[in-house]
């Protein structure tokens, strides 16, 4: 069996990063980080003439028009929100449902939340923790509805569920990194996909519905690099991975990954 290649960790500060990045044996970046550090290496590799790639931070919506299953639709609302205690960019984070199935989606996704963890899930930091704090506290303080059990334990955090978000909250716009979920109401297809994309992100994005050509509709009207019809956990490596709007821009993965770093040289002869 071959040995597996063991890639090493660099750790360097800003400065070094900006030198390693001006060196002219490095050809191009790619970054996955948030959109503090996505604008920092752009500015470097921008005055240095090199390509970027920039994978930053989301507030995925996972819209719930239809289903046949809605059991089934939770469990993969709970895989899509709690995946890494709901710390990943591309993880659900907004979940848009249609009126007729609200009340019953949010019973049963609720339970299920409270569920996980036994009540507390670890994030990254204490600092990931306490700012995850302000934003549900600020939401609520502007009007939302909280549902969670017991209280932060440093960088423990409790999951929880936030309805009545107010589009005036300052959390209406952010990125929730951690295990809370919001949840909103729509009494149509034209609301979901306008509530889907009053974001400042564009990442990732899913769509559950039992009609196929509604479907096709919202996932081409959606504003996002990625959209997943009916399942989660999806992505994988030969399939290109990247967003739109502050979520960055270029493509990670697969061949659109690979072309983002390939100088395509025209030899033309006569």
């Amino acid at each position: 069996m071959p040995a597996i290649p063991r890639v090493p960790t660099v750790y360097a500060t800003n400065e070094q990063i900006a030198t390693a990045i001006a060196d002219p044996r490095v050809q191009g970046v790619s970054l996955t980080g948030s959109e503090r550090a996505g604008a920092a290496v752009a500015e470097v590799a921008g005055r240095n003439l090199k390509k970027v790639v920039l994978e930053l931070g989301g507030s995925d919506p996972f819209i719930v028009l239809s289903t046949d299953d809605l059991d089934a639709t939770v469990e993969a609302a709970i895989a899509g929100r709690m995946e890494n205690t709901g710390q990943a960019c591309n993880a659900a984070k907004r979940f848009i449902v249609a009126q007729g199935i609200y009340d019953e989606f949010v019973d049963k996704f609720t339970r299920k939340v409270l569920e996980t963890a036994d009540g507390l899930a670890p994030l990254s930091s204490v600092a990931a923790a306490e700012r995850l704090d302000e934003q549900v506290k600020l939401a609520v303080d502007n009007g939302a509805t909280l549902v969670s059990e017991g209280q932060r334990k440093g960088a423990y955090f409790p999951p929880g569920v936030l309805t009545n978000v107010s589009p005036d909250s300052p959390s209406y716009k952010e990125e929730l990194f951690g295990p809370v979920a919001t949840v909103y109401k729509v009494a149509s297809e034209e609301e979901a996909v306008e509530l889907a994309n009053d974001t400042p992100f564009g990442l990732g994005s899913y769509v559950f519905t039992t009609d196929k050509e509604q479907a096709k509709r919202v996932a081409d009207r959606i504003e996002a690099g990625m959209v997943y019809v009916n399942l989660v956990g999806a992505d994988s490596a030969e399939l290109p991975f990247g967003g739109v709007k502050r979520s960055g821009f270029g493509r990670e993965l697969g061949r659109f990954g690979i072309d983002e770093f390939v100088n395509k040289k025209l030899i033309r002869t006569g």
